[in-house]
């Protein structure tokens, strides 16, 4: 068993004012799921892509938008986004404070 504190996984710059920490990989043991925290600084956005797999998120705080093939919805702290197999997505922060959110993915080899 893996218990830790996020913050103590390295931060990776994913963009500016984008920032990603993969706290649960392959490197600890998880054979089929790599488990991410993402802090989105207000006015910044993950990059808009898309891949064949599914991932789901969850908010810890903040609020902004998710940006898929079915337009924008708005999220903020509690929120829950499932995002299918390549649709093309992004998520932006409209707020004033750290969009920060819990997203999941399986292991890609």
């Amino acid at each position: 068993m893996k218990v830790s504190n996020y913050r103590d996984t390295k931060p990776i710059q994913e963009l500016p004012g984008v920032v990603k920490r993969e706290v649960i990989n392959a490197d600890d043991g998880a054979p089929h799921f790599c488990m991410r925290v993402f802090e989105v600084e207000p006015g910044s956005s993950t990059p808009s892509h898309s891949h064949p797999w599914e991932h789901e998120v969850f908010v810890l705080s903040g609020r902004g938008v998710a940006i898929g093939e079915q337009g924008e919805t708005q999220i903020a702290k509690d929120s829950v986004v499932f995002v299918p197999p390549d649709e093309h997505h992004c998520f932006v922060n409209n707020g004033n404070e750290i969009l920060r959110f819990i997203c999941v993915i399986p292991l890609v080899t």
